[in-house]
């Protein structure tokens, strides 16, 4: 179950929907969207329901772009914005917790929370990444890893084995420039979207699950 949430009052404003818990384990999650989706997709829904299943307090929301752009990728030249809106609501659910904090989201959405954290590691405690997009779709050679050798917190990978964005055996290489805690837990038979008729009554608890365990959390 979520609540819909929004601050409109600062700049980027911030909209989407909280998951709180029925018993809280005093950590909150913050996860978002992709570059051709929002923050309803079935995967960020399902996903914040399981994470709070486990205790999280999780805020899924909208990058900036999306709250301008109703359909379509983001502008060029919109990620500073969209790791703003990153920033501004990791500010305002750390305000509501007595426990850590994590950046998530599903591929854009991660890889801007990732950039955001390997410049500001203050801002969060590790990672969620869904579907990271570690190059274009058939050009391999334009990997988006500048930054991973800068990440200083944990940082846990959810990656299907049939993405195109990039191979299991790309994606374990390219996770060796990380020197902080991390891990990949790799989805048989997955796309790049993750979540399928075949998977939905158990990636997402699956995904908690081991997202709990790598960071060695207690559960509600």
């Amino acid at each position: 179950m979520s609540i819909a949430f929004e601050d409109l009052h600062g700049d980027p404003p911030i909209r989407g929907f909280l998951h709180e818990p029925q018993t809280s384990n005093k950590h909150g999650l913050l996860l978002t969207h992709g570059a051709g989706g929002d923050c309803r997709s079935k995967l960020l829904v399902t996903v914040s329901d399981a994470l709070a299943d486990l205790g999280f307090t999780v805020l899924r929301f909208d990058l900036p772009f999306r709250l301008v752009r109703r359909f379509g990728p983001p502008f060029r030249g919109a990620a500073q914005q969209d790791r703003n809106g990153l920033r501004r609501a990791a500010a305002i659910l750390r305000s509501q917790l007595n426990g850590r904090l994590f950046l998530g989201g599903h591929s854009y959405g991660g890889r801007q929370a990732s950039i955001l954290l390997s410049d500001e590691p203050e801002v969060a405690d590790g990672l969620l990444l869904l579907s990271y997009p570690l190059h274009p779709p058939q050009k391999p050679a334009e990997l988006r890893t500048n930054h991973f050798a800068n990440l200083a917190k944990p940082a846990f990978f959810v990656h299907g084995v049939r993405d195109d964005f990039g191979t299991s055996a790309e994606m374990q290489a390219a996770l060796q420039l990380i020197s902080a805690p991390h891990s990949l837990f790799e989805v048989d038979g997955a796309g790049h979207e993750l979540l399928s008729k075949k998977n939905a009554g158990t990636l997402p608890s699956a995904v908690a699950g081991n997202f709990l365990n790598f960071l060695n959390l207690s559960r509600n």
